[in-house]
């Protein structure tokens, strides 16, 4: 594929994108940016999720990860699924019931305004992280289908990408995302079955031939009960992904300004409820599609890139297969990122204006406009710039840096509601922000200690550790209170 046809791929489907963001978000005020003025049908949400909920990692990462960790991920997907229904039946209903703009006013009414921005600045600080990776996986992929050929270096990748996701989103937010991530859903779901199809044709395989190869693959190993201390074993992928999708999503002002969108609890309940149970499948198909690609790979005799990031790329794009399949990657890729980064934006947005800067207290409604753009044009720029302090950073498969980032910044935030939801004590809210910073400073303490003392490695599970000594901090500057 040459990159000629990369960047007539990519500019094709920048086009329908804005032409989606401008026809549903064309009427957005600042209700529509922050919650989609609570409009959105259950079933739009649930199919938008479908694609949200997957980004450009998963479409890369995933797949090219079964060759360290097998089919090790869907122990954390059974995780997952556990804690979308404690998403949908405990925190829904207290977000409806307090009509929350952005999640993080829980803290404030609940403990104080440090406990508020406390919790803000640390979701700040993780979707920044995250989404930067996120968004840092294909920079890195069309630099080499692209930019590189151009002789053009990284930054001018990073620029040119938050460019068009700022362009997208600065006038609709929430209001546009259900609609581009309803086309997200469409382009990646089909990118992934069409490139499952034409891999196996390219290997001479059937539907049953398929079902038989990836059967008999050590890389299909699903389950692994054997040896505690690893990184693999169920029972601690499995715990790691309830408390990852309740941090991760159930905590998260990106993926819940979605499901808060939705009219009634109910119908937001009705559409968790349905993706939890499409993302199963969507993911082990993922997982399927990596193992046709190392197959593919030792099949022609492809020499597999040094990053497994890198794997489904190099099969796609220069592995002899149709140029549909090309394009399928690039559609798959872009669709992924761009609605991610542009929810994930959206987001910080929100949060920055609401929680930190305190603008729907303090502006009126031409003033709180001003702001929000100030702030998203902001946002924009910084996520430009991590993501081009990763392009010298990050060595890890993508997917596990995500979440190593994740457990210790969601901590805190986790620690927080938990304590908020099962307790009736409060707190002295000045002491919030040292609590929630000594807490990962002491779980990476934990898990050097572990690790040297007992070759015990603590994985994604870190997180529940954060989560711990949060509470337990709060315990101790707390006080019995009946409300």
């Amino acid at each position: 594929m040459t990159p000629a046809a990369v960047i007539a791929t990519v500019l094709g489907y920048i086009a329908v994108l804005f032409l989606v963001a401008w026809l549903s978000g064309r009427r957005a005020d600042n209700a529509g940016f922050f919650s989609g003025g609570r409009r959105t049908p259950w079933y739009m949400a649930a199919f938008a999720m479908i694609g949200a909920a997957m980004s450009g990692v998963t479409f890369i990462s995933v797949p090219g990860s079964v060759a360290a960790d097998s089919f090790s991920y869907m122990e954390m997907v059974a995780g997952f699924t556990v804690g979308q229904l404690v998403v949908a039946f405990l925190l829904i209903p207290t977000f409806y019931r307090l009509r929350v703009v952005s999640l993080y006013e829980y803290l404030d009414d609940r403990f104080g305004i440090h406990s508020h921005r406390t919790g803000a600045w640390f979701f700040f600080i993780s979707k920044m992280l995250g989404a930067a990776l996120r968004v840092y996986v294909v920079c890195a992929v069309l630099q080499l289908l692209v930019f590189d050929h151009y002789g053009l270096p990284l930054w001018a990748n990073a620029l040119v990408t938050m460019a068009f996701v700022w362009l997208y989103t600065q006038q609709g937010g929430v209001q546009s995302l259900i609609w581009t991530d309803t086309l997200k859903t469409v382009c990646l779901v089909g990118s992934l079955v069409l490139s499952i199809v034409f891999i196996a044709d390219g290997l001479g395989l059937s539907a049953r031939g398929v079902v038989q190869a990836v059967s008999d693959s050590p890389m299909s190993r699903i389950f692994f009960f054997d040896d505690p201390a690893s990184d693999r074993y169920f029972w601690k992928m499995f715990a790691a992904g309830i408390v990852l999708l309740v941090a991760m999503t159930g905590l998260d002002q990106d993926m819940m300004q979605r499901n808060l969108s939705c009219a009634t609890p109910r119908d937001s309940q009705k559409n968790i409820v349905l993706t939890a149970v499409s993302q199963i499948f969507v993911i082990f198909l993922f997982l399927v599609l990596g193992v046709l690609l190392y197959l593919y790979a030792g099949h022609t005799g492809l020499e597999l890139p040094a990053k497994s990031d890198q794997v489904f790329s190099l099969v796609a794009v220069d592995g002899g297969l149709p140029p549909v399949v090309g394009i399928l990657f690039v559609v798959g890729l872009i669709s992924s990122t761009y609605s991610a980064a542009g929810s994930a934006l959206t987001a910080l947005t929100t949060s920055f204006t609401v929680d930190i800067l305190q603008g729907t207290r303090r502006c009126d409604e031409r003033r709180l406009t001003r702001l929000r753009r100030s702030v998203h044009l902001l946002m924009a720029l910084a996520m430009a710039g991590v993501i081009l302090a990763f392009g010298y950073l990050a060595d890890d498969s993508v997917i596990n840096l995500v979440y190593k980032v994740a457990s210790y910044t969601y901590g805190p935030i986790l620690g927080m509601f938990l304590f908020g939801l099962f307790t009736r004590r409060r707190i002295r809210d000045g002491w919030m922000p040292w609590i929630a910073v000594a807490a990962p400073m002491l779980s990476a303490l934990v898990q050097w200690w572990a690790r040297e003392a007992w070759d015990y490695r603590i994985g994604f599970e870190l997180l529940v550790y954060n989560a711990a000594f949060t509470m337990i901090g709060m315990f101790l500057v707390s006080q019995r209170h009946e409300k």
